[in-house]
């Protein structure tokens, strides 16, 4: 019997006018192709309707944080790390 993925967290918060976060992260039971680690996730920061920024480990690209046009290696060391760092680039990009 294979062994099921788990939904970790899942949330949608409000962050500001017509601005939200979407926190998706599931416990997979083997890695996604590209990452060596057990998790599957998605964070994205969305304004106005378009999605600013984002860190997700889709499959084949691994980790990566496409922030616009642009994507960027992303290193994930733990499930808090990932919340930490998605919630700081949020911050610095509130800021500009």
């Amino acid at each position: 019997m294979r062994a099921a993925a788990q939904l970790l967290l899942r949330e949608r918060l409000i962050v500001g006018d017509n601005q939200f976060a979407d926190i998706v992260i599931w416990r997979v039971p083997n890695p996604v192709a590209g990452s060596a680690h057990g998790f599957k996730y998605r964070l994205a920061f969305v304004v106005d309707d378009a999605c600013v920024m984002r860190f997700d480990d889709e499959t084949g690209k691994g980790d990566h944080k496409p922030v616009g046009p642009r994507q960027r290696p992303y290193v994930f060391m733990s499930v808090q790390q990932l919340i930490d760092d998605f919630w700081n680039e949020v911050d610095e990009w509130s800021r500009r």
